[in-house]
């Protein structure tokens, strides 16, 4: 806890005001070191859940790329059928009625600065949609929003240029990680908070949709920590990443529809405004699990209800 304002008063009468802000930022950074260590990141492999899902369906399988951090990843999860790109595959097959052909290079521990190498080697599916869940390791490793950005809107370009449709999950709230304690944890809900509303900005301008995953370490996870969170406190369990995906899917599935009219089929959104890119992108950050795509100079904004 930071010390009573008596407390720093006295502080700074003894040492000086110089030493107490050293003091701090070193509680800081001892605090991240801690958090770290809590936290934890394994070297070990986890069970891919690439390939076709839905084989059984008619047409051509659409093929699906996913790439980013531990999230995208699935860490924790011991069973194929358990990571974000199987209930990926296995709920777009099951609402577009075709079959789902999936390749995942997301790999634990991953900036947005390693979404280019991720996507040398994607490119090869030649991918129809493309999920990035990505943000969480830019804010531990303290690289700034603006960095973040401009990677992420060359690495949606990238995409949208090579023909894919792109799918954003934003930077979930890390002020709600248990391992994380005060006051970095409101430090990482800050900075978390910013990223992910520079990264909705920048997917719109690269031609992509975002989508605000707020939730993912937000109320749900906190009322009901025990069953969101998996073993380390800080990554989801199969129910947390199942949430994750439901917020997920519907937006992949509205981005091939906007593509291939012959699969126009309503899905549930709640009703659309449209803003600038800012506003928008400022709307989705307090409403979580908002989607924002952008449409000519504007913004459009996509309500859906908790997974």
């Amino acid at each position: 806890m930071l010390p009573s304002p008596i407390a720093r008063t006295a502080l700074r009468a003894a040492v000086g005001s110089g030493a107490v802000i050293t003091g701090y930022q070193g509680m800081v950074m001892t605090q991240a070191l801690i958090a770290k260590r809590a936290i934890g990141i394994k070297d070990e492999q986890w069970p891919r859940a690439d390939g076709v899902y839905g084989d059984d369906l008619p047409g051509e399988p659409l093929r699906v790329l996913v790439l980013g951090d531990s999230a995208a990843v699935g860490y924790g999860m011991r069973r194929p059928d358990a990571t974000p790109t199987a209930m990926i595959g296995i709920g777009l097959a099951h609402v577009l009625d075709r079959p789902v052909d999936m390749r995942s290079h997301a790999v634990v521990g991953s900036t947005t600065a390693d979404l280019r190498e991720q996507i040398d080697a994607g490119l090869e599916h030649e991918p129809d949609l493309a999920v990035i869940v990505i943000g969480a390791n830019d804010v531990t490793h303290r690289v700034p929003s603006y960095v973040s950005m401009r990677l992420l809107h060359a690495a949606v370009s990238r995409l949208v240029e090579a023909g894919a449709q792109v799918v954003v999950g934003t930077c979930p709230d890390l002020g709600t990680v248990e391992p994380i304690p005060q006051p970095l944890r409101q430090i990482a809900r800050r900075k978390s908070r910013g990223l992910a509303k520079r990264q909705m900005i920048a997917t719109m301008r690269a031609g992509g949709r975002a989508v605000s995953l707020g939730d993912l370490l937000g109320p749900l996870f906190t009322e009901r920590s025990s069953e969101m969170f998996g073993e380390d406190r800080f990554h989801p369990s199969e129910t947390g990443y199942a949430n994750m995906v439901a917020a997920l899917v519907p937006s992949l599935a509205a981005a091939w529809r906007e593509r291939d009219r012959d699969f126009a089929v309503a899905h549930a959104l709640g009703p659309s405004e449209s803003l600038s890119l800012t506003e928008a992108a400022e709307r989705a950050g307090r409403r979580p699990g908002t989607e924002v795509h952008r449409e000519g100079r504007w913004a459009r904004t996509l309500r859906r209800g908790r997974g």
